[in-house]
């Protein structure tokens, strides 16, 4: 297939972009720094700033997984708009190609988070649980309701809310590796709030079955089937580096440091991939330990 993806240089995206060059398909990677996307990716694809340079292609697949990491920097004003400017700009991009294009993508499938729900208790939360109002549920209801105008286009649109994407070469995981292998590492806060976490691969594996599945549409959880809080993936990913966890981070210095961004790094939900489960989809990695296991012996 012909696929045309933003976001393709980041820590998912680059990983995809190889599954899917192994697969035989065409990429088509939008992006800011087109003369850098062959040698970040480290394969050839074709790469422009403006999607609609390529009408005269026959785009079968759009990846929406652009946008600045939500975790790293204080959430000013400026910092916010930042972060939602940088979602909205590229889906704005690949929905006017759906509207131009003669022969029309037949999906898109648009990245989201599971900070659309907010803040919950440890009850469940699914694709039909009520959100929490909250900067990171707004961002998310804009972010997605552009993606969905591709759907006036005839385009079949999958909202993927992905959580904590854990893999070998970046992302949080690879933020919280140093102090973790100094023995610095331990629970943010109480550690009793829920992590919802996704193993990469299991992430690339569902986009894969939503190009698929013609008959899905909508939002989506990118989570594992297993939650689990803070307090026990701090305990699980020490013990597998064998180290302990003597650092537990106050709550007062996360809010004193990083202001209502530190929120979403204390507080949680339970969430679960209700439709992707019921759909059929089987991960590779349902659990956390084997997971971490997995990704550190690489």
């Amino acid at each position: 297939m012909n696929i045309m993806l933003t976001g393709g240089t980041g820590f998912i995206g680059k990983a995809l972009c190889h599954r899917l060059l192994d697969e035989g398909h065409v990429l088509y990677v939008v992006s800011r720094w087109p003369d850098q996307v062959n040698s970040i990716i480290g394969r050839p694809v074709n790469a422009a700033s403006d999607p609609l340079q390529w009408l005269d292609q026959p785009i079968d697949v759009m990846i929406n997984l652009a946008g600045a990491p939500i975790a790293d920097a204080r959430w000013s004003d400026a910092r916010k708009d930042e972060l939602l400017q940088s979602r909205l700009r590229p889906t704005r991009q690949l929905v006017r190609f759906a509207e131009e294009a003669s022969q029309k993508p037949k999906v898109l499938i648009s990245g989201s988070a599971i900070g659309f729900y907010g803040a919950h208790d440890d009850d469940e939360v699914t694709e039909l649980s009520a959100a929490h109002d909250e900067f990171a549920h707004r961002l998310c209801v804009e972010w997605e309701g552009e993606a969905l105008a591709a759907e006036q286009s005839g385009v079949r649109v999958c909202l993927l809310r992905t959580g904590l994407v854990l893999g070998p070469d970046g992302g949080m995981l690879g933020r919280l590796l140093t102090p973790f292998k100094l023995g610095l590492g331990g629970r943010l806060g109480s550690g009793q709030h829920y992590m919802p976490w996704i193993h990469r691969d299991d992430l690339i594996n569902i986009i894969l079955f939503l190009i698929q599945r013609d008959d899905m549409s909508g939002a989506f959880n990118g989570t594992a089937p297993t939650p689990v809080r803070n307090a026990t993936f701090s305990r699980i990913l020490a013990g597998t580096l064998k180290r302990p966890t003597l650092m537990p981070v106050p709550a007062c210095l996360l809010k004193l440091a990083l202001g209502e961004l530190s929120q979403m790094l204390l507080t949680g939900a339970k969430v679960v991939p209700y439709r992707l489960e019921k759909a059929g989809f089987v991960f590779q990695y349902p659990t956390v330990r084997p997971a971490l296991a997995q990704i550190l012996e690489r």
